[in-house]
């Protein structure tokens, strides 16, 4: 998998520059899609000659995989906001607020789109995306135990990464068809999360003490 040249932490003007490359690219991606995407249309977005690319970045897909970790920072940063947990009634009502965060990522951000659900055959991409659901899904999973008592799960299936991924199909087929997440393919994609997470979680959860 391929990555970032630096392998320390970039300085202040190195970071600056990174994160300008990084913006050059999820405008053009917004733009034009991933398969236009180029070291040089990058480094003309960004007002920088091709050379400060490559001493960042090796490769587009290099540059996409920095992306994707920027967009699932985005994702795990909507599971750390706070959770009314007097308004869960049961753990759909969590399950369903956690989707409609995610889903209003997906709506603000075509890069997101583009790199998490549009087809674009890019291993590289795709590979760190599943790294990155399964960090996702351990998350959620801590959070679904800290606001219900959770039975035994199996260790050797990644549960809630797996009903993730399996809503992300469902959203895939609306962007692949609509360029966006359709109210109707959003509410598909939800009852998916839920379904699949219903056959490892019973109907009732006992509520955890707050």
């Amino acid at each position: 998998m391929s990555r970032p040249v630096t392998s320390r932490k970039p300085r202040a003007s190195s970071q600056l520059r990174i994160n300008a490359i990084l913006a050059a690219a999820r405008s053009l991606l917004a733009e034009q899609g991933v398969n236009s995407l180029s070291v040089y249309s990058v480094a003309e977005r960004a007002q920088m000659p091709p050379s400060s690319v490559y001493h960042f970045f090796a490769s587009v897909p290099a540059i996409l995989e920095a992306l994707t970790g920027e967009i699932h920072a985005a994702f795990r940063a909507c599971l750390q906001q706070p959770i009314a947990h007097g308004e869960l009634r049961d753990w759909r009502d969590l399950s369903r607020l956690i989707e409609e965060r995610m889903l209003a990522i997906y709506a603000a951000d075509p890069a997101a789109r583009q790199l998490i659900l549009a087809q674009h055959g890019l291993t590289e991409v795709t590979q760190a995306d599943r790294l990155h659901d399964i960090e996702l899904g351990q998350l959620m999973q801590a959070l679904f135990n800290r606001h219900f008592q959770l039975p035994a799960l199996p260790e050797e299936v990644d549960v809630f990464a797996l009903a993730m991924e399996l809503g992300d199909r469902v959203y895939a087929r609306s962007v692949q068809q609509h360029g966006l997440i359709t109210p109707r393919m959003a509410e598909e994609g939800m009852r998916v999360f839920d379904v699949y997470l219903a056959l490892y979680l019973p109907p009732l959860l006992p509520k955890r003490n707050q």
